[in-house]
């Protein structure tokens, strides 16, 4: 049964976590996350994102905390399956939670979470999660066997990791681009067609947008590290009405 939206409106969530990074390079408490959410919210942002590390090189278990206490939209809050997070997650109960890989030496998400291979370990994980009320969502590259393990264990959603699409765009790559955009089209569609709700993210900009907002399948873009580096230049208030003005023109065309 598809799960794509009759109104066809699509939702956007901000991910903050690189205004903690600038906070923590200098240390203190300036910028606030919270206040960047709050601003986001204002400005039209649907949901918050934020990705609580291991290492907490960015966002802090007192950022999830004010976070979870003082949104009015929903809170996606990002971990790795590890039980340290899955017990912070029980204690703040988020609207979402999106299930991500995790390395410490990467510098970001690099890319989608192994479903397939720990298919038992995971479903086992999700289970209280969802029994606490939050919608669980695993965030993955776009690819059948993934998406088909991810239905099987009882996610409600998939994100699915838009990386490689818009690396590709960035260097220029323009036929791996195309290719990664049509993998990201067909299983978008699939993922659909078995149930579960298709969320995008990952290195989306202004350029790279578009294509991904137009497939009628996905109702949810997660936006952050353009959005919080474009802010340097725009404001936090411009470069999310931008976002939004794009994403909704590319719907329209649909």
């Amino acid at each position: 049964m598809s799960t794509i939206s009759p109104e066809g409106k699509l939702r956007l969530g901000v991910n903050i976590d690189h205004v903690a990074t600038v906070r923590n390079a200098r240390g203190g408490l300036y910028p606030d996350p919270l206040r960047a959410a709050k601003l986001a919210e204002a400005a039209g942002a649907d949901g918050i994102t934020a990705h609580l590390r291991e290492d907490r090189r960015h966002i802090s278990d007192a950022d999830i905390e004010a976070l979870a206490e003082n949104l009015s939209v929903p809170l996606n809050f990002e971990m790795a399956a590890t039980s340290e997070m899955q017990a912070i997650a029980l204690r703040h109960k988020p609207h979402a939670v999106c299930l991500v890989p995790e390395k410490r030496e990467e510098r970001t998400t690099e890319g989608g979470l192994e479903v397939a291979r720990e298919e038992n370990q995971l479903a086992h994980f999700i289970a209280p999660l969802r029994e606490a009320g939050c919608r669980v969502s695993i965030f993955i590259a776009a690819d059948a066997p993934q998406i088909e393990a991810a239905a099987r264990i009882g996610a409600q959603v998939i994100e699915l990791h838009t990386g490689a699409y818009c690396d590709a765009h960035a260097e220029g790559r323009f036929t791996a681009r195309d290719a990664e955009l049509a993998r990201l089209t067909e299983m978008a569609r699939y993922a659909d067609s078995l149930g579960l709700e298709v969320h995008a993210g990952h290195g989306l900009t202004f350029e790279t947008v578009a294509p991904i907002a137009a497939l009628p399948e996905v109702i949810e873009l997660n936006i952050g590290h353009f959005i919080i580096a474009e802010a340097i230049f725009m404001g936090l208030d411009p470069v999310i009405a931008k976002m939004r003005r794009l994403m909704e023109t590319a719907r329209l065309s649909v």
